[in-house]
C-alpha cells in the first residue's frame, strides 16, 4: 500500500464523519432550495386564495362541487398518495415504499380548492407532502441505499414544516419526532437541522411572510403559576385527545355511510357551506389566522375553538386537503384565550402555551413544539410553555392525528406491551 493510501485510509478511519458531512451539505442545500422554494410559493398562492375567498364569499356555495373535484382526482388518480402524511411515516419505517412525485401537485392542488371554497383545512399536510412527493423521486434518481433514503424523507419534512411555519428548529425535531413517538433517530439530526434550515432561508428570500406573535407579559414563576400551568396542559391535552377521536370516527363514519369516496366531500361539503352561512361568519374557515392573532389580544368566547374543531373535522374528515396543524393552533389558541376567565394567567401566555399544547397532545411532538414556542413566542414563556407540553402529551395517552405514527417508547408503564404498534393499532 502506498503511503497516500495508507494517509487516506487513516484520515478516513480517524474523521469518518468528513464524507457523511459533505454528502449530506450537498444533499440538504438541493432540499433547502427545492422545498424552500416551493414552500413559498404554496404560501404566497394559499393567501392569493383566501383573499379571493373572502372577496367573493359566494364561493363558499360551490364547496360541494369542488369536494367533488377533489375527491374524483384523488379516486381515478390519486390512490397511490391519498395516504397523505401517512404514506410519508410509512416510507420513512419501510425506505423500500415509494413516494410517487404527483403527491406534489396532486396536495398542492387539492389544498388551493379547499381553501379556495371555504373548507376549514391547514397547510402543515400539504408542506409535508410537497417535500415528499419533489424529494423522494431524487433520493431514486441518485440510487441512494435505503438508509440514506429514510434520512433524506426526514430531512424533507423538516424542510417543510421549518419553512412553512418559519421554525427550522423545531421542523427539524418535528421530522425526527412525528413518525416514532417517544424515540429519536439521532442520525438524522445533521440532514434534518441542515435542510430545515436552508429551506427556511430560501422561503424567506421570497416575498412569502410568516405570522409574528407577541406575548407581553410574562408572569413570574412560582408554584402557584406553575400550578396553573399544570391544569391548562390537562385542559389542551383533554382537546387535543377529543379532536383525535372526532377526527378518526368521522372519518371511518363517512367510509362506512358513503362507499363512492368522491360523494364523502360532497356531503361533508355541503354541511360545511350551510353552517358558514348559518353561522354568517368565515373566521372559522381557512387558516384562522386573524382569528389565532386576536386571541393573543383578546380573551375568546368559549364556544370559539368548538366550532373550529367542528368544521375542521367536518372538512379533512370528508376528503378535503390541507392539514390539521394550523386548525390545531387556532382551537389551542383561542381555548388557551377562553381559559384566561378562570384561570389567572395573562391572555397572550395562555393562548400561546395552548396554541402548541394542543398540537402536542394531537402529533405527539412534545420537543418540537417546545421550540416551536421559543421560536414563536421568546425564551421567556418557554418554562410555561414546556409545562404545558409535556403535560398535554401525556394527557392525550396513544392517540394521534397519524395513525401509522409507531410507538418508539410508551408513555408509562401501562402501555409497554404495546411499543412498536402504530397508533391505530391500539
Amino acid at each position: 500500500m502506498s503511503t497516500l493510501d495508507s494517509k487516506q485510509n487513516s484520515l478516513a478511519h480517524q474523521w469518518p464523519s468528513i464524507a457523511y458531512l459533505f454528502k449530506w451539505i450537498f444533499l440538504c442545500s438541493i432540499i433547502g432550495v427545492i422545498v424552500g422554494s416551493a414552500s413559498a410559493g404554496f404560501l404566497i398562492s394559499l393567501e392569493w386564495v383566501t383573499q379571493l375567498r373572502e372577496a367573493h364569499v359566494w364561493l363558499i356555495a360551490l364547496l360541494p362541487l369542488a369536494g367533488l373535484g377533489i375527491g374524483l382526482l384523488y379516486h381515478y388518480y390519486g390512490k397511490s398518495v391519498e395516504a397523505g402524511n401517512n404514506l410519508l411515516i410509512d416510507s420513512i419505517h419501510h425506505p423500500a415504499h415509494t413516494i410517487p412525485f404527483r403527491m406534489a401537485p396532486f396536495v398542492y392542488l387539492g389544498t388551493m380548492v379547499t381553501h379556495l371554497f371555504g373548507g376549514s383545512a391547514g397547510r402543515e399536510g400539504t408542506a409535508l407532502q410537497m417535500a415528499g412527493g419533489l424529494v423522494d423521486p431524487i433520493g431514486r434518481w441518485l440510487k441512494l441505499c435505503d438508509e440514506d433514503r429514510r434520512v433524506l424523507l426526514i430531512a424533507s419534512v423538516a424542510a417543510g414544516f421549518g419553512a412553512v411555519f418559519g421554525t427550522p428548529l423545531a421542523g427539524a425535531v418535528f421530522s425526527m419526532e412525528f413518525f416514532l413517538t417517544g424515540k429519536i433517530r439521532y442520525n438524522a439530526i445533521f440532514p434534518a437541522f441542515l435542510a430545515a434550515i436552508i429551506a427556511n432561508y430560501v422561503t424567506v428570500l421570497w416575498p412569502a411572510q410568516h405570522t409574528h406573535y407577541s406575548i407581553t407579559s410574562i408572569p413570574a414563576v412560582n408554584p402557584l403559576n406553575l400550578i396553573y400551568s399544570l391544569l391548562a396542559g390537562i385542559v389542551f391535552g383533554l382537546c387535543a385527545l377529543l379532536f383525535t377521536k372526532f377526527m378518526h370516527g368521522l372519518t371511518a363514519f363517512f367510509k362506512s355511510k358513503i362507499s363512492y369516496p368522491p360523494l364523502r366531500p360532497v356531503v361533508g361539503g355541503s354541511i360545511v357551506a350551510l353552517a358558514i352561512y348559518g353561522l354568517g361568519t368565515t373566521k372559522y374557515i381557512g387558516l384562522g389566522i386573524p382569528s389565532i392573532v386576536d386571541s393573543f389580544n383578546h380573551m375568546q368566547p368559549t364556544y370559539v375553538f368548538v366550532l373550529k374543531i367542528l368544521l375542521t373535522v367536518i372538512t379533512l374528515s370528508a376528503g378535503f386537503k390541507g392539514g390539521e396543524v394550523t386548525p390545531l393552533f387556532f382551537i389551542g389558541a383561542t381555548l388557551g384565550s377562553a381559559l384566561s376567565c378562570c384561570i389567572p394567567l395573562p391572555t397572550a401566555l395562555l393562548a400561546g402555551m395552548g396554541f402548541v399544547a394542543v398540537f402536542v397532545g394531537a402529533t405527539n411532538t412534545p420537543l418540537a413544539c417546545m421550540l416551536m414556542g421559543i421560536e414563536l413566542f421568546g425564551v421567556e414563556s418557554s418554562v410555561y410553555i414546556a409545562i404545558a407540553c409535556v403535560v398535554a402529551y401525556l394527557v392525550s395517552g396513544h392517540n394521534s392525528i397519524y395513525s401509522k405514527q409507531r410507538i418508539g417508547e410508551s408513555k408509562s408503564s401501562q402501555w409497554i406491551h404495546h411499543e412498536g404498534n402504530t397508533m391505530n393499532e391500539l
